[in-house]
């Protein structure tokens, strides 16, 4: 999401009445991610995303737009994309290919607590039998084909220590793809990258709406949606929640993952969809696969970088340390205990 390509307020006065979307009131930059090129658009119809895609093309697009506007028409919470008076919501802009998305309301929670775990984890399996029945087809694009692709790119920049772990761990997931258990895994559209900074809260003051007092949330956050789906695709789920208990449920400084958050996450996705005894036996071996798969990435971004303007490259050698981690001290969600 940094900045690759400038738009003027111009540019984007044009896309936005063509949207009927109202006179442009401000346009900023977003600095975060490194995929695509993003701004925030204050019109006075509303707060919208927009995003020029960078790498993505014109014929994989149409799948994370209209996964997302499946999502919002089955009540998800997920930004819904706006369409021209066509109804087509991929467009153009700057040369580019271009989609202008509603602004979720709130804020990131960047050290959830099991509050925040709970919502994510049920909203994650909601959103999973949601998608059940999307119609499109595009496979995870950063998932063991890529991976298999990119390792060798990557190998002339690690210590021999890190080309080891890396081309180990590697074969270890093609074991495992090529198993009866994985076979058995269910799937369809997941987020792929569903981290702390996609994901928003509003906060619910104590004295507000008796829906809000029913359910628990008052004088808390309640969870807004989740957004940016630009690295989804169809995969296992149990790879989706993998990637979430990744980020949600550890400790950012050493990777170590905080049982009683990640037993709590779980424990909410499973009231809404239980998993499967496949799921349970690989969900340690998943753990790992999440963790390579952004340690590979995040190799790639940070030593073969592309120029933007606000771009900030994430540390490679946090999913080293989470990967480590998932190999030294494998936690299983079915009778989970302290780790020692």
């Amino acid at each position: 999401m940094a900045v690759f390509t400038e738009v003027t307020m111009a540019q984007a006065q044009g896309l936005m009445e063509r949207l009927s979307l109202g006179r442009v009131q401000s346009l900023r930059g977003i600095t975060a991610g490194i995929e695509n090129t993003n701004y925030f658009v204050t019109t006075e119809r509303g707060e919208y995303v927009l995003t020029l895609f960078e790498r993505l093309t014109a014929e994989q697009l149409p799948f994370y737009l209209r996964l997302m506007k499946h999502l919002a028409q089955r009540g998800i919470s997920v930004p819904e994309p706006q369409a021209d008076a066509t109804g087509e919501i991929l467009h153009q802009l700057a040369g580019k290919p271009a989609a202008v998305v509603d602004r979720l309301r709130g804020s990131h929670q960047l050290a959830p607590d099991v509050f925040h775990c709970e919502q994510v984890g049920a909203a994650l399996a909601r959103m999973h039998l949601a998608a059940q029945d999307f119609p499109l087809h595009l496979p995870n694009l950063r998932g063991l084909p890529w991976w298999t692709e990119t390792v060798p790119v990557v190998l002339p920049f690690l210590s021999a220590d890190q080309a080891a772990l890396i081309s180990s761990e590697l074969a270890f997931q093609q074991q495992i793809a090529a198993s009866a258990t994985y076979a058995e895994l269910p799937r369809g559209p997941v987020h792929a990258d569903l981290f702390r900074d996609n994901v928003m809260f509003d906060f619910v003051p104590a004295a507000t709406t008796d829906r809000a007092t029913v359910s628990g949330l008052t004088g808390r956050e309640q969870l807004s949606g989740f957004f940016d789906f630009y690295f989804a695709g169809v995969d296992t789920w149990l790879f989706d929640l993998a990637v979430c208990l990744n980020d949600w449920c550890i400790d950012l400084a050493s990777g170590r993952l905080d049982v009683q958050r990640a037993q709590a996450f779980v424990s909410a996705y499973e009231t809404v969809r239980p998993l499967s005894g496949a799921e349970h036996r690989l969900l340690p071996g998943m753990l790992r696969a999440a963790a390579l798969r952004f340690w590979i990435s995040r190799l790639w971004d940070f030593h073969l970088p592309r120029d933007a303007a606000l771009l900030k490259p994430h540390d490679p050698g946090h999913f080293e340390r989470v990967l480590r981690e998932r190999i030294n001290r494998p936690w299983h969600a079915l009778g989970a205990g302290s780790e020692d």
